[in-house]
């Protein structure tokens, strides 16, 4: 069976983020860096600027007035947070359009926003510095699903249905069935884009989120919202009473489900804005 590596390997080519987003990167990583220098990479594409424009001028950041420059709205989000808007743009612009076979890419996106705004409020209500920074990790929390269903669509599909019929881990299902499972896919695919290292084991370690070392705090974040996510996707008839977070999670985070109502509330009341910038095909679903 082929390694987690290997079958990320043979779709390297397709898998490729556009130059936008490590022309960013290099700015943001350069301590020397300005505000300046990084709206002046961003003006070189018309397309990223634009739908990061319509990202900031969105009910989800709230601001009393509109921001029509790029050079507003790097300085009032900061370079970190448009660097993170950056790559969930230009990653739902790359998987736009890509042929996967029976895999259900509309239903994907949906849920893969849904966890991304469900990471960064949970964050949030834990007392987490920055929490918006785990948009980007629940955004990707599930990616290497899409690896999986455009090397092995068959083998893919298969492990969805057993691990459905038996009430089943995914993963574990994924594990026999195909030699590793959708978190090492993932994770593998972000460490080819040399993404930072806590994203990477963020969704490596999300259903082991005690094995994450120093990103215990990452990987707990994505677990839960992870949890959630996969929660909401089900027929309310096979929904459980008590949801089934890691303890270890719940005791790093200091999370508690007394606050999940209103998170809930507030991801879904931002998930089609959000949805319609990411992944406007995804909206037909």
């Amino acid at each position: 069976m082929p390694s987690a590596q290997e079958l990320v390997e043979s779709c390297t080519t397709v898998f490729t983020l556009p130059e936008i987003y490590f022309r960013v990167r290099d700015v943001v990583d350069d301590p020397a860096s300005t505000m300046d220098d990084l709206a002046n990479a961003l003006k070189l594409d018309p397309a990223i600027s634009a739908r990061l424009l319509c990202i900031v001028n969105s009910p989800l950041y709230g601001f009393p007035k509109q921001i029509d420059t790029i050079t507003h709205a790097v300085n009032l989000l900061g370079t970190q947070a448009v660097s993170d808007l950056v790559t969930s743009t230009t990653i739902g612009r790359t998987f736009a359009r890509m042929p996967v076979q029976l895999m259900d890419v509309s239903k994907f996106w949906r849920k893969s926003v849904f966890c991304a705004l469900l990471a960064g409020k949970i964050a949030k209500v834990c007392g987490i510095d920055d929490a918006e920074r785990f948009f980007i990790e629940g955004l990707l929390r599930d990616i290497g699903h899409f690896v999986l269903y455009q090397t092995v669509p068959q083998r893919a599909q298969s492990a969805l249905i057993e691990a459905d019929y038996l009430d089943s881990s995914l993963a574990e299902v994924e594990q026999s069935n195909i030699g590793c499972d959708f978190t090492e896919v993932g994770a593998e695919l972000i460490r080819s884009w040399g993404m930072p290292l806590q994203i990477e084991q963020a969704v490596r370690y999300q259903l082991s989120p005690n094995e994450a070392g120093e990103f215990a705090i990452h990987a707990s974040i994505i677990h839960l919202a992870g949890v959630v996510a996969d929660h909401e996707e089900l027929e309310p008839n096979r929904r459980h009473e008590v949801l089934p977070f890691d303890p270890f999670a719940v005791t790093t985070t200091q999370f508690s489900t007394a606050g999940l109502p209103a998170i809930l509330t507030e991801a879904q009341a931002h998930l089609q804005d959000m949805l319609a910038l990411i992944q406007p095909s995804a909206m037909a679903a």
